[in-house]
């Protein structure tokens, strides 16, 4: 299996209403150093319907300005519909954040 495949199967675990940061995706592909890549292979990811990478934040909680699918307001926007809340200052509020 590929990095970008372990990355498109830890994402694709992340249940609607929940965020992970790239750092907690790249631990859980073995290597906490490439929250990089994390975020390259989402930024190329193949099937955004069946991998949902708008639920991947930094680690502050904040959507990517860069989210290939629509930039961070879209982003936003599909984790508001799936009920997930933001602070005062735009970041996803922590209850929402998966750490396993």
């Amino acid at each position: 299996m590929t990095v970008f495949e372990e990355v498109y199967m830890v994402v694709g675990r992340i249940p609607k209403g929940k965020v992970m940061t790239y750092g907690t995706v790249a631990r859980l592909i073995g290597n906490p150093r490439m929250s990089r890549v994390v975020g390259y292979a989402l930024h190329v990811n193949p099937d955004p319907l069946q991998i949902p990478c708008h639920r991947v934040v930094n680690r502050f909680g904040e959507v990517s300005s860069a989210f290939a699918f629509g930039g961070g307001n879209r982003q936003r926007e599909l984790l508001l519909s799936e009920g997930v809340e933001f602070d005062e200052n735009g970041r996803v509020k922590k209850e929402y954040f998966l750490s396993t």
